[in-house]
């Protein structure tokens, strides 16, 4: 099981959800922790990048890097999709 650390404007941008989407991104977090390779979730890997990945809910989307050697998921970016990659 990977250590997830959200970066503090992750934290922000996720506690500013309404409920429902609160519990949908804690879930597909949970589902990453457990195994950052699953197919159930649309993920994708950022171009030019050696472990930075995109996870994408709906209109929303989360950058993180993924650390191999020390288990690590680092979630450091969210925003809606035009402003994420900005």
């Amino acid at each position: 099981m990977y250590k997830i650390i959200l970066q503090k404007q992750v934290s922000k941008f996720i506690d500013s959800r309404t409920p429902k989407e609160r519990i949908r991104i804690a879930e597909a977090i949970s589902e990453l922790q457990s195994n950052p390779f699953r197919n159930s979730l649309d993920i994708k890997k950022l171009k030019d990048s050696h472990n930075k990945y995109r996870l994408r809910l709906g209109k929303y989307r989360f950058l993180y890097a993924l650390i191999e050697e020390q288990i690590l998921i680092y979630f450091y970016k969210a925003d809606t999709r035009g402003d994420v990659y900005k």
